[in-house]
């Protein structure tokens, strides 16, 4: 019989594997929140770690280190092979030809941006639509969002990527020109204020507002540079250009040419410009810093002067005072002299209004004498 067979419980009966082994490589892998947006508009937040987004996007490990919030990286606009790597301020995404990889999407000051693209991608892909049905535009094989650019009669088609990195440019120099407005007008009245009245609160504030125009003219000036850096060497933008290989060639097909890097340089150029704007702004407000900290610095100079003006003049009045005192002093002495033989009220009198009088005269020639030096104003 079948059940007698010694065999089939050692056939049934196999060992399973430890389940800590099994779970022990996934729970050393750190995940953390990915915002993806879809060409259209379409969102959602996924746990991935460091070697899912490697390998979904194409990016070095290098790139993934620039992106960690932890690690203070400058600002930068990296191009590969499959994707544009954005580290501007608190945006740091990862734009590919078809999907947009947002980190730390639950920062509240990315709540407007994220808001922003959704509608400007929508928009985008609704237009999109509109212009395939009217025009007889078939999309891509890709599906990567367009839209087109009329220059010299002629419409060109340019990538989804380019689109995304307009957005974020667009959101880091409005952030960056409204803190830069919002100190702008806290700055100048304070320094005002400053001017008028120097005490211990109204040099606090003014403080405080140069520490924060100092960091920000920082921040703005590393997004300046990296965009400057970018329209200075044609190889990197045609880096960034020619990532996302398959939806720019299909995108060329569409329009008949090959996209160029004029188009990338034309978009660097307007927010470049913006930043400058906003640069030349935090540059004025720190002359005017300076320039009041200068005024400031001439008044404390000064009444510095009137206070060493005033205690030279105490100390000769003291000095010769002590001198006064001294005289006092000896003819108060219990020794025999010949004004004391014939001792009455007018002796004494005339005693202490000598001893006054020359106090006062020697004063008069010693204030004189400092004054013609030019000790006292």
């Amino acid at each position: 019989m079948e059940d007698d067979d010694p065999n089939s419980d050692k056939e049934l009966i196999t060992p399973a594997p430890p389940p800590h082994q099994a779970s022990r490589r996934t729970t050393n892998i750190a995940t953390k929140p990915w915002l993806v947006m879809s060409a259209f508009g379409k969102s959602r937040v996924e746990e991935a770690g460091k070697h899912h987004i490697r390998r979904r996007t194409g990016i070095p490990a290098r790139d993934m280190r620039i992106l960690d919030p932890a690690l203070s990286y400058p600002s930068s606009v990296l191009g590969r092979e499959r994707a544009i790597v954005v580290n501007l301020e608190n945006v740091k995404a990862i734009i590919t030809a078809s999907e947009m990889l947002l980190l730390n999407p639950r920062d509240p000051s990315l709540s407007p941006f994220v808001s922003d693209l959704e509608h400007k991608l929508c928009n985008l892909g609704n237009s999109n639509t509109r212009s395939n049905g009217n025009e007889g535009i078939e999309k891509s094989t890709e599906d990567s969002p367009t839209f087109l650019s009329k220059n010299g009669g002629t419409s060109r088609v340019l990538p989804f990527e380019f689109k995304v990195l307009e957005i974020c440019l667009k959101f880091v120099c409005k952030c960056l020109e409204s803190e830069a407005s919002t100190l702008e007008q806290e700055a100048y009245p304070a320094l005002d204020e400053l001017s008028v009245s120097v005490s211990t609160l109204n040099l606090q504030r003014v403080r405080i507002i140069k520490s924060r125009l100092v960091a920000l003219s920082a921040r703005v000036q590393k997004v300046r540079d990296e965009l400057e850096q970018l329209l200075d060497d044609d190889m990197d933008m045609a880096e960034i250009d020619e990532d996302g290989g398959s939806s720019r060639s299909s995108s060329a097909d569409l329009s008949g040419q090959k996209p160029k890097v004029e188009e990338l340089e034309m978009l660097l150029e307007a927010y470049f410009a913006q930043l400058e704007g906003s640069l030349s702004k935090l540059s004025t407000m720190r002359e005017y810093v300076n320039d009041t900290e200068d005024y400031i610095n001439i008044i404390l100079d000064e009444k510095q002067n009137q206070l060493l003006q005033t205690g030279v003049v105490m100390s000769t009045a003291i000095m010769l005072l002590s001198i006064g005192i001294v005289i006092a002093g000896i003819f108060g002495m219990n020794i025999g002299t010949s004004l004391f033989d014939e001792g009455v009220p007018m002796q004494f009198n005339m005693t202490t209004f000598g001893i006054v009088a020359g106090i006062l005269v020697l004063f008069t020639v010693a204030v004189l004498s400092i004054k013609k030096k030019g000790l006292l104003g």
